[in-house]
């Protein structure tokens, strides 16, 4: 075999023909590790414990106990197949399961009778473009995180000029959202009701760490008083929902920012219960947004296994059993089975978070205390103004244009496109062989891959920068970008090209 890792990657075969398998591990089992699996329950089963572990499936369609679509059904509904490329290897040629498979996120199809060599370039290659995409992944991410770096530094005094009125801990805001970010993995693993998108999760974790900011405005006898609350003094309290609610909104220019409106929501509805019974709106059940609810249940956690001026800590366990119990109020069912499955993880990493927080404490605390005990400053204001200068600008622009990104792996033979290109790709963000005759006859009218062949003769080693114009739907579009050479012994050779799309002008027929 001509391709080999580092570490072996792991494949999982699903078929329930025992030969079926054997064959599959004779092609792939020298350079991967194979795992087995008789029918779709088996395979999702093995998945539920090693969705990390696994870089493949090959899928199966027709199988007893539970077959593969439904198997490839369960794994979209649980975003694996975002993360885990299904290659569905079948006898089965009909065109409305072929698409089928193809919306619920198979990465490629296998006709059977299949070459072996042809399974073993396909399986090698959609690892190694998974593999790419994981990187670029990466340092998108790593440049993403530079970039909100001063946000997070300012929400993060902002959160503590709370905490430091408040006499809470210091980890308070940072365990809100560590256990914020850990339910909403869980959830999105079980559910797509909510429509939690992985984009989502940050803005939810740094959002909820503004939940109580509306607590600057209450007094500190009250923040602070050991004994119980008057009737009239939970009364103020209380209101510090809204009044966090009315700080965010008030926020110039940044009412619309998806950062914004999740903080909003948050420090309005945190207290809110699922039963009605909570404030300030009294919304009940699904009415209150989930990111709310998780941040809640966050909050209720927390509190309980921390100490305050006027309780002492409950255990970990306690604070499970009061939860469940009913004793902290009624959370959304769905919530209390994914704080059952984060829970074994749960105060072993609250503990590691903490050390990290304390690293960095004394600084935040230095900063906070400046900022509230300086006369000259008004902390709120002047932290929120610091905060709204530096939003989060890359999530701005992306949301705001029309522009679509696109990226082809030759030796792959796979044409990506960034989120945006919803309108413009009726099939998905993917496409397998866009090159192959006839392939957008029937299926699918994307610009770009109407494109790539003129765009691929245009180019050469030398001239590496292409530009094009396409009319698509009475609307002219302009394609630019790059190809990437590489060289095959003496000859240069395409291995990929990446550029942009966007709109030029609109047709005007006389």
């Amino acid at each position: 075999m001509e391709f080999t890792f580092d570490v072996k990657p792991r494949i999982l075969i699903v078929d329930d023909s025992e030969l079926n398998r054997s064959i599959l591990s004779d092609i792939l089992g020298e350079e991967f590790e194979i795992i087995e699996a008789k029918d779709g329950l088996e395979a999702i089963n093995y998945l539920e414990q090693h969705t990390t572990e696994v870089s493949l499936v090959l899928l199966d369609m027709v199988m007893p106990v539970m077959d593969g679509m439904t198997a490839l059904e369960i794994m979209q509904r649980k975003n694996w197949v975002d993360d885990i490329p299904v290659v569905v290897i079948s006898a089965d040629q009909q065109a409305e399961n072929v698409e089928k498979a193809y919306r619920l996120g198979a990465t490629d199809f296998i006709f059977r009778p299949f070459d072996s060599y042809i399974v073993y370039r396909r399986v090698v290659n959609t690892i190694m473009l998974y593999s790419k995409q994981r990187r670029l992944e990466e340092l998108v991410t790593n440049q993403v995180y530079e970039r909100s770096k001063n946000n997070r530094m300012l929400i993060s005094v902002l959160s503590h000029i709370v905490e430091f009125r408040n006499g809470e801990s210091g980890a308070h805001c940072l365990n809100i959202s560590t256990i914020t970010e850990k339910m909403l993995h869980a959830v999105m693993a079980k559910t797509d009701q909510y429509g939690i998108t992985r984009a989502d999760i940050p803005l939810i974790c740094t959002a909820s760490s503004l939940h109580d900011i509306g607590k600057i405005a209450i007094p500190e006898s009250i923040l602070n008083k050991p004994g119980r609350l008057t009737d009239e003094e939970f009364a103020i309290m209380k209101t510090h929902s809204m009044e966090g609610a009315k700080m965010l909104n008030a926020v110039p220019l940044g009412a619309d920012e998806p950062l914004m409106k999740r903080a909003y929501e948050i420090a309005r509805w945190h207290h809110e219960r699922y039963d009605g019974r909570g404030y300030p709106d009294g919304l009940s059940g699904d009415k209150i947004p989930i990111a709310a609810q998780i941040v809640s249940m966050a909050d209720v956690y927390d509190a309980l296994t921390s100490e305050r001026c006027y309780k002492a800590a409950f255990t970990h366990e306690k604070a499970l059993e009061m939860i469940k119990n009913g004793e902290c109020g009624t959370f959304n069912p769905l919530l209390l089975e994914c704080l059952d499955e984060i829970a074994p993880q749960l105060k072993e990493d609250l503990g590691k978070e903490t050390a990290l927080h304390e690293q960095t404490n004394k600084d935040l605390r230095n900063i906070t205390s400046e900022l509230f005990t300086n006369p000259d400053l008004s902390s709120s204001n002047r932290s929120l103004q610091l905060l709204e200068t530096e939003r989060e600008k890359f999530q701005f622009f992306w949301d705001n244009t029309d522009e679509v990104y696109f990226e082809y792996f030759a030796e792959s033979s796979v044409l990506n496109f960034s989120h945006g290109a919803d309108y413009l790709v009726d099939g998905g963000s993917m496409i397998v062989d866009p090159l192959k005759p006839g392939f957008f006859d029937d299926r699918l009218n994307a610009i770009v891959a109407l494109e790539l062949d003129k765009i691929i003769n245009l180019t050469s080693y030398e001239y590496v920068d292409f530009k094009s114009e396409v009319d698509w739907n009475g609307v002219m579009y302009g394609i630019e970008g790059k190809t990437v050479w590489e060289f095959e012994g003496d000859e240069p050779a395409l291995t990929s090209l990446y550029g942009r799309a966007f709109k030029k002008e609109k047709k005007v027929d006389f």
